[in-house]
């Protein structure tokens, strides 16, 4: 059975991985311009302060993240 991958809903930044709308034009995290629709893992962090798994990541801001950028 062939594989085939769903059509993206959000993009990457390239600088933070916040996940933002394909429409986005910047960054809400971090202000960056440049994004990818190549991402895996998605983790939503409501309370970074309570999160060891956000502070892991380095993310200090609620929101949408990419877990690994490419491939």
């Amino acid at each position: 059975m062939a594989y085939r991958r769903k059509k993206a809903v959000f993009k990457a930044c390239t600088k933070c991985k916040a996940l933002v709308s394909l429409e986005a034009s910047k960054c809400p995290i971090c202000g960056n311009e440049s994004f990818t629709e190549n991402w895996s893992g998605m983790i939503i962090v409501v309370d970074p302060e309570k999160s060891k798994l956000a502070k892991s990541l380095g993310i200090t801001k609620p929101g949408k993240y990419a877990i690994r950028l490419g491939g």
